[in-house]
């Protein structure tokens, strides 16, 4: 299944979640009715049928009003989902050995899968073995590890529950979860609103059995226990699955079952497990997590399938006895993972030994791709995909990807990529820096130039993606000003490139959907007959943007527009002005509903490898106009 299949079964799930949160709501509201007409099955029926609709209207009130709060509180996205459980923010470039390991893994997946690095926290005070990822999209997705899985796994191990969870970024998975918090944080407020008319109502009960405020106070606790046991059941409907196809990935990205299997046996033979110590965070993000979050848990409510069947499916091999083995062995000396690391020949950053990576590639390589397979690649990485990420991570200058980790210099950096060597356009470029953004940032992006100068153009988009969560923390007129510098810098010169227009979009399409990550990453259901010529202009850019022949171009855009527009006849018109058609059309493709952005994608795909191959100029246009359209694509050519 590939991510527009994905997206489109998601809607079917997200239908799932609404019938089962407005059956549970139903019944709570039955529920209370029925304490209330027990209370009041004495008086007239215009007191009973008065005091059911206030019940129902204060039932549908509280549910209502928890639901809204909370999702409002989670707007902001991933962060604010890790923060609201105590999670802490980790620095990218922290030389802290068991955070190094942490951020470079990450990094090399999402330089692998072509999306931005998302924000990494930490649970410190948690020593089980677990992780979760949240979000409303890649661009303000969060990954969270507990402090016990950076002290306990392996490079391997960690490595296997980071592919678990990106799997969940990649899938889309994470804006089902989160809304999922917000829809049961209504249910679960009724028992905290019971209690807090129990602590209200308390003297006057010792002097009134009889009460009114009393029995409604035990009804709404007794209604929370009921919210319970609808949260849990809602939360394993829509959770176990999921986590199944978020371990076949995690094995599909690393290509070995070993690591993500080591830290399942851990997780078994470990104490602590997986369990928080913060029951109720672990409530709150239980879907979320790799690892149950609770001890003790029916398996009715189980949001993870049983532990020992995850891992059977890893390593058939495994018994119920040898897990007790591990507990025994674990009990006398818990394990080590950065010791482990050292003992498999791994360096003390965490990375790959020096001698796993190969001399850079010919700036000229070139791939053979077709429209099919490179569509079933997005949002998705595979084993080479990883490989190919670990290697142009570990090609990244130190001082480059120090600028990228840090928000004060990410800035410069992203507008240094930009500066011409041509003296005369670079003197404009940086007057417009320093009028825009002040002359310190200019200066900065002055001295980044000079250290981008010798960089090979493959990797200017991987160190984009490692700066793009930094300019998230500045300032929302820095944010603005520096979109509107971006394209002022491509237009200094008397010509836009591909590059240039490609970085403009990319930061600024990022920067928009981390202002507004709900509202920008719902899934599109425009048909291409509503967005019909600004598909055609954008086949049409792309073709004559991969192609300087005019012939070339013309044969490419009609392979291209035979696939969006089968039996159509489209002359091929490229417009005058490229980059401004360009931009009209970005929003109109976006409400493109999930099968036609397919289309879309494999016919970009044809315009670009027309002639069967795939150069590193034409891929990075093709990633670009893909990242625009919020359908990532992994490094085609490194």
């Amino acid at each position: 299944m590939n991510f527009f299949e994905r997206q489109r079964t998601a809607r079917s799930t997200t239908v799932r979640l609404v019938v089962l949160f407005v059956l549970a709501v139903v019944s709570i509201v039955a529920v209370n009715d029925a304490v209330v007409l027990y209370l009041v099955r004495q008086g007239p029926t215009s007191t009973i049928v008065g005091a059911l609709v206030a019940m129902s209207v204060f039932t549908l009130l509280i549910i209502g009003g928890g639901t809204a709060s909370k999702l409002i509180a989670l707007r902001a996205g991933g962060a604010a989902v890790a923060q609201s459980v105590g999670a802490v923010a980790v620095d990218p470039s922290t030389t802290d050995p068991r955070l190094r390991r942490f951020v470079n893994v990450v990094e090399e997946m999402s330089i692998a899968s072509g999306i931005p690095m998302p924000r990494l926290f930490v649970l410190e005070q948690e020593p089980g073995i677990n992780a979760f990822a949240a979000g409303f999209s890649p661009a303000d997705a969060a990954i969270t590890a507990t402090s016990g899985a950076l002290d306990r796994l392996n490079r391997d191990e960690l490595q296997g529950v980071i592919g678990h969870e990106f799997s969940h970024v990649l899938n889309g998975d994470m804006r089902l979860n989160v809304r999922l918090i917000g829809l049961l944080n209504g249910i679960l407020l009724l028992g905290l609103v019971g209690l807090r008319f129990l602590q209200f109502g308390g003297g006057r009960s010792r002097n009134s059995k009889g009460s009114p405020l009393l029995f409604i106070a035990i009804a709404l606790v007794v209604l929370g226990f009921v919210g319970q046991f609808f949260a849990g059941l809602i939360k394993a409907a829509v959770s176990r699955q999921r986590e199944w196809l978020a371990d076949a990935s995690s094995v599909q990205f690393t290509r070995q079952t070993t690591g993500l299997a080591g830290a399942l046996k851990k997780i078994a033979g470990l104490p602590d497990g997986s369990a928080l110590t913060d029951r109720h965070g672990a409530k709150q993000v239980s879907h979320m997590l790799f690892g149950e979050g609770s001890r003790r848990l029916s398996s009715m409510y189980a949001t993870h399938p049983p532990l020992l069947e995850r891992i059977a499916a890893l390593d058939p091999t495994t018994t119920p006895q040898q897990l007790a083995e591990l507990e025994k062995e674990f009990a006398d000396q818990p394990p080590d993972g950065l010791a482990e690391d050292a003992s498999l020949g791994l360096v003390g950053a965490g990375v790959a030994p020096p001698a796993a990576r190969p001399a850079p590639p010919r700036p000229d390589a070139t791939v053979r791709v077709d429209p099919e397979g490179v569509s079933a690649r997005v949002r998705s990485v595979t084993a080479e995909d990883l490989t190919r990420g670990a290697r142009l991570s570990a090609r990244i200058p130190p001082p480059l990807r120090a600028a990228a980790s840090q928000a004060s210099a990410a800035v410069p950096l992203i507008l240094a990529m930009l500066v011409d060597t041509r003296p005369a356009v670079r003197d404009v470029q940086l007057r417009i820096i320093g009028n825009r953004l002040g002359q310190p940032v200019a200066a900065a992006a002055a001295t980044q130039a000079s250290a981008l100068a010798g960089v090979e153009p493959v990797l200017r988009l991987p160190i984009a993606q490692l700066a793009l969560p930094q300019l998230t923390a500045r300032p929302v007129g820095e944010r603005t000003a520096l979109r509107t510098t971006l394209d002022e810098l491509a237009r200094a010169g008397a010509t836009i490139t591909v590059f240039e227009y490609c970085l403009g979009k990319v930061v600024g399409g990022y920067l928009l959907d981390a202002e507004s990550p709900r509202d920008r990453s719902r899934p599109g259901r425009a048909p291409v007959r509503a967005v019909e010529d600004a598909a055609v202009t954008l086949l049409a850019v792309v073709a004559a943007a991969g192609n300087a022949d005019a012939a070339a171009a013309g044969h490419a855009f009609a392979a291209a527009a035979s696939r969006l527009l089968p039996g159509r006849q489209v002359p091929f018109a490229p417009p005058a002005d490229p980059w401004a058609a360009l931009d009209a059309g970005w929003d109109p493709l976006n409400t493109l509903d999930p099968r036609n952005k397919q289309v879309l994608v494999e016919a970009l795909v044809a315009a670009v490898s027309d002639d069967g191959v795939l150069t590193a100029g034409e891929a990075e246009l093709l990633r670009a106009a893909c990242t625009v359209l919020r359908c990532p694509l992994p490094p085609l050519v490194a």
